[in-house]
C-alpha cells in the first residue's frame, strides 16, 4: 500500500504533481477526448481545496525535444484552457518546465492557485532511459540536471500519471528520487488504477474472462502468458488473431500476421487448451475503406482479401463466454473499428461488457482503442473501470514492477 494525497497536509505547500494530459487532438490542436483531464480532477481539487499550491507537469504527443519551434504544435496550451474551464479558475501555462522564469512563477504561487508547466518532452532529457545512462555518464548528468530543476519546484511529489508509470522518464522516476526526504505519494487516479487492476490479478471474481485484440501478437505475448494461470478464458480478436490462425495452418489471405511468432503462438495455444478462443469467422475485404465490398468468411480468408473484423458467429461465441463472466478485462479492438464496415465486432464486445456490468460483473477496459470504442458506443458510464493507460495496464497485468510506484512512500 502506498500513501496517497489524502494522507498529507498540503496547506501552504507547493505540490508537484506528475499528471497524464497526453490527450488526443485534431489537426487544429483542439482536444477530442478529455478523459485523462477529467480523471485527474479529484486529485487536483483535493490539493486546491486543502490550501495547497499546485504545480502540474505532463507530456503531450511526441515532440523531438530538439527544435522548440518545430515542436510548438505540442504545446499544453489547449490543456490549460480546458482545465481553466473545468476548475472555474485560471490555470496559467508556464513558458517552459525548467528555468529561471518557471522558478519565478512557481515561487509566486499562493494557496489554492495552480500552475501547469509546459510540455516535459520539449526537453530530450525527459525520455533518456536509465539503461542508457548506465553506459553514458554525460546522459546521466543531463537527465539528473533536468530532473533537479523540476524537483526544486515542489515540497511534495504526487504521481497521478498511471499511463506513464511503466516508464523511467525523468519526471516519473528521477524527480522523486531527487526528492528523497520529502513526501512522495500517489494521487487518486493511480490509487484507483492499482486497486482495480490489482484486484483483477490477485482476487478476481470468477469466471474471469480476458478479451484481447489489436494489431500485433508481439504486444500481447507477455500478458497472455501471465494471465493464462489466472483467468478462465482468453478471447482473441483483431489482427493478432490471424497470427494464431496462420500458425495452425489456416488460410488468412492478406491479413496482417507475424510469421516469426508462429512457434510461440502454437506453444501458447497448446498451453491454454480450450481456454484460448480464436475467431471462427471473419469479415473480410480487399481494402480498408468504408465502401469496400465485404464478405463473411467462415472457412478461412481468401487469398485476395484480408480479415478486418470478427464475424457474426464469433461475436455470438464471444458474447456467450462473457455472459457468465464475473470479472472481465478488455484491451484491443476486434477489428478496424474506425471504419464502419469493420466496427461491429468491437461494438458488440463493448455492449457485452456493459451488459455484464449491469448484472454485477467487474468490467475493466485497459485504455487505448477499447476505451475509444466504448465512448463511441455511448457506454462509458456502464463500465466499472476504464484505465487511462493502455500500455501501463498491460505491463501491470503482466506482473512487471513499476519503479515509479515502488519508490513512493509506503502507507
Amino acid at each position: 500500500m502506498k500513501k496517497t494525497i489524502a494522507d498529507l497536509n498540503v496547506a501552504d505547500k507547493r505540490v508537484l504533481a506528475r499528471v497524464d494530459f497526453n490527450v488526443p487532438q485534431d489537426e487544429s490542436g483542439a482536444i477530442t477526448d478529455d478523459r485523462r483531464i477529467r480523471a485527474a480532477l479529484p486529485t487536483i481539487r483535493k490539493v486546491l481545496d486543502d490550501g495547497g499550491r499546485l504545480i502540474m507537469m505532463s507530456h503531450l504527443g511526441r515532440p523531438e525535444g530538439k527544435d522548440r519551434a518545430a515542436d510548438a504544435k505540442f504545446t499544453l496550451a489547449p490543456v490549460a484552457q480546458r482545465l481553466s474551464e473545468a476548475l472555474e479558475q485560471p490555470v496559467p501555462l508556464a513558458p517552459d518546465c525548467v528555468g529561471p522564469e518557471v522558478n519565478k512563477v512557481a515561487e509566486g504561487l499562493r494557496d489554492r492557485q495552480v500552475l501547469l508547466l509546459e510540455n516535459l518532452r520539449f526537453h530530450g532529457a525527459e525520455q533518456i532511459k536509465d539503461k542508457d545512462t548506465a553506459k553514458n555518464p554525460d546522459l546521466r548528468r543531463h537527465k539528473d540536471e533536468f530532473a533537479r530543476q523540476i524537483a526544486q519546484l515542489g515540497d511534495i511529489y504526487v504521481n497521478d500519471a498511471f499511463g506513464t508509470c511503466h516508464r523511467d522518464n525523468a519526471s516519473m522516476l528521477t524527480v522523486p528520487q531527487l526528492m528523497a526526504g520529502k513526501p512522495r505519494v500517489i494521487g487518486f487516479l493511480v490509487e484507483k488504477e492499482l486497486k482495480f487492476l490489482g484486484d483483477a490479478l490477485s482476487k478476481p471474481a470468477r469466471p474471469f474472462v480476458v478479451v484481447l485484440g489489436g494489431a500485433k501478437v508481439s504486444d500481447k505475448l507477455g500478458v497472455i502468458r501471465a494471465l493464462l494461470g489466472r483467468c478462465d478464458t482468453i478471447l482473441i480478436g483483431g489482427a493478432m488473431a490471424y497470427t494464431f490462425l496462420a500458425a495452425e495452418g489456416k488460410q488468412v489471405g492478406k491479413s496482417r500476421i507475424e510469421p516469426e511468432l508462429f512457434e510461440e503462438a502454437r506453444e501458447l495455444r497448446r498451453a491454454a487448451g480450450q481456454r484460448l478462443k480464436l475467431p471462427v469467422d471473419s469479415i473480410a475485404a480487399p481494402r480498408i475503406e468504408a465502401d469496400a465490398p465485404t464478405q463473411t468468411c467462415a472457412n478461412g480468408v481468401p487469398d485476395e482479401l484480408m480479415g478486418l473484423d470478427i464475424g457474426p458467429e464469433t461475436i455470438e461465441q464471444f458474447r456467450g463466454a462473457l455472459a457468465s463472466a464475473k470479472t472481465v478485462f478488455w484491451n484491443g479492438p476486434m477489428g478496424v473499428f474506425e471504419v464502419q464496415p469493420f466496427a461491429n465486432g468491437t461494438l458488440a464486445i463493448a455492449r457485452a461488457l456493459a451488459e455484464a456490468t449491469r448484472r454485477g460483473a467487474v468490467t475493466i477496459i485497459g485504455g487505448g482503442d477499447s476505451a475509444a470504442a466504448v465512448d463511441a458506443a455511448g457506454l462509458s458510464e456502464q463500465i466499472t473501470h476504464i484505465s487511462t493507460g493502455g500500455g501501463a495496464s498491460l505491463e501491470f497485468l503482466e506482473g512487471k514492477p513499476f519503479a515509479a510506484i515502488e519508490i513512493l512512500d509506503n502507507a
